[in-house]
């Protein structure tokens, strides 16, 4: 199938309340093109540099999603554009934001990062990190960053009862989060293979890839 068969098909099935962010890492501009011309606006990006050089060359209504891990040292070079940086995992981080959106004059959004794998290699704060990060003086004197929601990555498992319950706890998470922040509305969860189990665990916000652009080629 087409992108623009894929996009449809699912946008088609997304309840009202779900923001779907097409994760464009990697794929030609061509490619979001396609996507743009039917009407898709959010597109996720896991490298700066990348993101920075599409956001220079597509269209200005576009909102760009940082989607991936994210250096301190880079942030510089999407201050001025980015529309929400997804894995804020450290105060360090949310205070570079800060520094650099003030700089372009911006409040940027942001979510907390949770840790709901198993996996080592996955990125994140603990519930407990998270919450004494929202209630710390620090972070209430940052007046250029805005914590909207959470976003969660899901263990790589084919065993669904595993990701149902990671998938759970971000939710309970955000519910106990949302009693110390009420700006908190979006959880940012779930991707091709898991995106349906996410929204009936609660995901306000998709992440999309290769169910809409079809397999990635790292090589270019």
């Amino acid at each position: 199938m087409s992108i623009k068969e894929n996009l449809t098909k699912i946008k088609s099935s997304l309840p009202k309340h779900v923001s779907l962010v097409a994760v464009s890492k990697t794929k030609p501009i061509s490619d979001l093109m396609e996507a743009y011309d039917i009407g898709q606006r959010i597109f996720g990006e896991n490298k700066i540099q990348e993101m920075a050089g599409k956001f220079t060359e597509m269209p200005k209504d576009i909102q760009w999603h940082m989607i991936g891990h994210v250096q301190r040292n880079k942030v510089k070079y999407m201050a001025e554009f980015v529309n929400l940086i997804h894995g804020v995992d450290s105060f360090k981080l949310l205070n570079e934001i800060n520094k650099q959106a003030k700089k372009h004059n911006r409040i940027i959004d942001c979510l907390l990062q949770i840790k709901i794998a198993e996996e080592d290699s996955k990125f994140g704060m603990s519930k407990e990190e998270a919450t004494s990060l929202l209630q710390s003086e620090e972070f209430l004197a940052l007046e250029n960053t805005n914590i909207v929601g959470l976003m969660g990555m899901a263990t790589f498992t084919e065993d669904m009862t595993q990701v149902e319950k990671e998938f759970n706890y971000l939710k309970s998470t955000f519910k106990d989060l949302k009693t110390l922040n009420s700006k908190l509305i979006t959880i940012s969860m779930g991707m091709s293979g898991d995106f349906n189990l996410a929204i009936d665990c609660g995901s306000t916000m998709i992440r999309v890839g290769s169910s809409i652009f079809g397999a990635r080629n790292y090589n270019n």
